[in-house]
């Protein structure tokens, strides 16, 4: 039998934060190491961190609501 799993907005956005986190440190870590400027890097991170999550959400939840891709009833 299937039971269909409801799934709480905040879930989306916790995914959002950590997936942020994880993705801010490593783009400020390569950056760092490509070109030796920690004001290049934290720039670099500040920016993507504020721009990116807005990004994201919007497609985790496109993809939530339009998208079947790989879902199995």
């Amino acid at each position: 039998m299937y039971s269909k799993m409801t799934i709480d907005k905040k879930r989306h956005l916790a995914k959002t934060i950590s997936y942020r986190v994880v993705s801010t440190i490593i783009g400020f870590a390569t950056l760092y190491l490509v070109s030796g400027s920690i004001k290049l890097g934290a720039t670099f991170g500040i920016v993507e961190l504020l721009y990116k999550p807005l990004q994201y959400y919007i497609h985790e939840r496109v993809w939530y609501k339009y998208i079947k891709y790989g879902l199995k009833k």
